[in-house]
């Protein structure tokens, strides 16, 4: 992570090293907070940032799943993102609003633990790699199942969560592969560690179910809409391994991935397929503000002052 200028904590902009927590905070023994993964992109027209709003509205729904309240509203978290885009500089950028229990008591129960929210932003590039938007990425199927809808709110962007895809992730990493693919408990196909996954098979293009304990990906969402305007039938559906691995094309998406080939899946050959490549051109157009078919989805930030 490449430190930037400024974190924007609690109502004001904070230097990058004077951004900290409590070591009792809550959010840190116990996972309570919520998160957004959010791109700022360069575009002719300036930084912009990609369905900003519904990322802000999301992380408020995340809260609400953990009994939270965020100290600000939508429209104060939108303002407080561009006012740190502007001060740091960024002509594109990874943007991170976080909000989480803080210091107060250290049981289980949040009690009045204070909520904390921070936004960050630094420079990201491809989450799996430029060759891997390229080229493909090699996916394991993880021996750790998906968290079940009634085992924690899988709707909600929430830290805690994400143990359990730090442990398929990392056992995919140990055995060699760039990616994993978590199965629910009784067999279907959900997500990767930090992506929702999509298959084309015969010109139809598959994907899970919110049933199968998967986020409702804002990334996913606007796939499904841009396939859908390309022509191509868009099915929600239940699916097992062999359906991925007998698939024409599979591809897996998500704000940092963003459109991503996965050109094998436990060492059976899938490719990059023309579907794949055609959705993910239309994706990066969008948010480069190259086309202007889905340009609702970009939120202006005003450019940096000099001197900023």
């Amino acid at each position: 992570m490449r430190e930037t200028e400024k974190i924007w904590m609690n109502g004001e902009l904070v230097d990058w090293a004077d951004a900290t927590i409590h070591v009792g905070s809550h959010g840190l023994h116990y996972g309570s907070g919520v998160f957004e993964g959010i791109r700022c992109y360069e575009t002719p027209r300036g930084p912009a940032v990609f369905r900003l709003t519904d990322h802000l509205v999301r992380l408020r729904n995340s809260a609400r799943l953990l009994y939270m309240d965020i100290p600000y509203g939508v429209e104060e978290l939108r303002a407080a993102t561009l006012e740190l885009i502007g001060a740091n500089g960024l002509p594109e950028c990874y943007l991170r609003p976080l909000a989480f229990y803080g210091y107060g008591e250290l049981g289980v129960s949040a009690g009045s633990n204070p909520v904390e929210t921070v936004i960050m932003s630094w420079p990201w590039g491809a989450y799996l790699g430029e060759e891997g938007q390229r080229e493909g990425i090699r996916a394991k199927i993880s021996s750790w199942q998906r968290v079940g809808p009634n085992v924690i709110p899988h709707v909600a962007k929430a830290t805690g969560i994400y143990l359990n895809s730090m442990l398929a992730v990392s056992e995919a990493n140990r055995a060699g592969y760039d990616e994993a693919i978590l199965l629910t408990a009784e067999g279907y196909v959900a997500d990767g560690s930090g992506e929702n996954i999509f298959a084309v098979k015969d010109g139809t293009i598959y994907t899970p179910a919110l049933s199968t304990s998967i986020l409702p990906g804002i990334t996913r969402d606007t796939i499904v809409q841009i396939a859908q305007d390309l022509g191509y039938r868009v099915v929600e559906a239940n699916l097992i391994r062999s359906d991925l691995l007998l698939s024409d094309e599979v591809f897996m998406t998500g704000t940092a991935a963003e459109v991503t080939p996965l050109r094998s899946i436990d060492d059976i050959e899938l490719g990059v397929g023309p579907v794949t490549l055609e959705i993910q051109g239309a994706y990066l157009d969008t948010v480069r503000g190259r086309s202007e078919r889905w340009a609702h989805w970009l939120e202006y930030a005003a450019p940096a002052t000099a001197g900023a």
